[in-house]
């Protein structure tokens, strides 16, 4: 795949999209749903891997401490907060498989209206009690994200109520942007970023936003072995339905990109590589032994691949986006224990 600086306009930005267009996102629209998130979305830190001088060169940005343990809030609240008051007033309906219905869950809490949620009916416990917690109505629907999409779509057809897609939306993406933003102030010497891929909207707001003001900066894509939508997408030249294998990365197992965050990452993400279950694993216990925090796996996956690509004592700085921390205490405790 041709880098992203082969394909950029000089000066990098875009014009504004419609949601629906395919379009690629601007500096502005991300700046300007930054503002939208002032007060809202934490502005989580940047951390070191570990004390260890051999891995200073990898940092954490620490989305796993963002509201409702997961990056996603940034572009649920980012979309939300543009609808019309009469409209939104009647309510949201999303699918997800779990990150995405807390973030949706917790946005209309603070907006005051009601929230559906469609999850899969394997679905992360904590993930599903969340959701439930914040105040929003679950439901369940099948096993991958067509399942639970179509069932969204007939709820919002029975109620008149807003989709607030997971991720093919340019208000998702400049939502989720904001976190590229934030990586190059926080850290204005970095080299490369890794991004997980699901659906692939935090993977094309960050590539937007770091490719808009930084195109020097590597912007990696990262998936589960079990679910490499992306990497087949970009083969055929076309987003792709696959057949879902599984991980232990669960918030990672879209079976098909969408046609907005297609468009994004074969026009500004460098690259995708793939990750296995075991990588994750390892990555998930490094990241607790040394940094001390909890990720789930989907979070930890750039870790995975950060610590493949720049093995201990590399040079350059390299950020991999912890995207969330919403993991059962059962889940968490067997795969570190190896």
């Amino acid at each position: 795949m041709s880098t992203a600086s082969d394909r950029t306009a000089p000066g990098g930005t875009r014009t504004p999209v419609d949601a629906r267009s395919g379009a690629l996102v601007s500096l502005d629209d991300i700046v300007a749903a930054r503002a939208r998130l002032r007060g809202i979305a934490r502005l989580t830190p940047v951390l070191t891997l570990s004390p260890d001088p051999r891995w200073q060169h990898v940092r954490l940005k620490c989305e796993n401490l963002q509201v409702a343990g997961a990056f996603k809030v940034r572009g649920a609240y980012n979309l939300m907060a543009q609808l019309p008051p009469d409209t939104l007033s009647r309510g949201v309906v999303t699918y997800s498989s779990g990150n995405h219905g807390q973030a949706v869950a917790w946005a209309a809490s603070r907006l005051g209206v009601p929230a559906v949620v469609v999850m899969p009916t394997t679905a992360s416990v904590v993930k599903v009690e969340g959701a439930r917690m914040l105040g929003a109505e679950v439901q369940f629907a099948g096993t991958t994200s067509i399942d639970r999409k179509l069932a969204a779509e007939e709820i919002q057809r029975q109620r008149g109520l807003s989709m607030v897609p997971p991720f093919d939306d340019a208000r998702i993406v400049a939502g989720q942007g904001t976190v590229g933003l934030e990586i190059l102030e926080q850290a204005p010497d970095v080299t490369t970023i890794y991004v997980p891929a699901g659906g692939g909207g935090l993977a094309s707001g960050v590539a937007a936003a770091v490719k808009a003001s930084r195109r020097d900066v590597r912007v990696i894509g990262v998936e589960p072995e079990g679910a490499p939508k992306m990497t087949r997408s970009l083969e055929a030249g076309e987003p792709v339905t696959i057949d879902l294998i599984g991980s232990i990365a669960d918030g990672l197992l879209a079976v098909r990109p969408g046609d907005v965050t297609f468009a994004h990452v074969r026009s500004l993400v460098d690259e995708i590589v793939i990750v296995n279950d075991d990588e994750i694993g390892d990555a998930m216990r490094v990241i607790a032994r040394e940094a001390k925090l909890v990720a789930e796996p989907s979070g930890a996956a750039t870790v995975a691949a950060a610590r493949r690509m720049a093995p201990a004592g590399s040079s350059g700085t390299h950020v991999a986006v912890l995207s969330g921390g919403n993991v059962s205490l059962e889940t968490l405790a067997a795969i570190l224990a190896g």
